[in-house]
């Protein structure tokens, strides 16, 4: 089992979720990382600025991996629609 250790950056982007079912999910989603490398939605990340990245519905959960798992940001993923193109 790893610990997860939150850095303030991502604590306060959790925070700012509007919405506290997607909070949430965000919160315990995040949980099933302390059993990392073994579990589902994670993705090696490559030319990007974290390794690693938890999907959770709209959400996507960066972090770095080092012996215990550190997450350093939550962003919103804005759909693409007809307009988008």
């Amino acid at each position: 089992m790893n610990t997860i250790d939150w850095k303030p950056k991502a604590l306060k982007q959790a925070e700012k979720i509007k919405d506290k079912a997607s909070r949430q999910r965000v919160y315990t989603e995040s949980q099933v990382l302390a059993s990392f490398p073994h579990c589902q939605n994670v993705k090696k990340l490559t030319n990007h600025e974290y390794s690693y990245r938890l999907r959770v519905g709209d959400y996507r959960v960066f972090f770095e991996f080092d012996g215990e798992v550190h997450i350093v940001s939550i962003e919103e993923v804005k759909k693409r629609n007809e307009s988008t193109y």
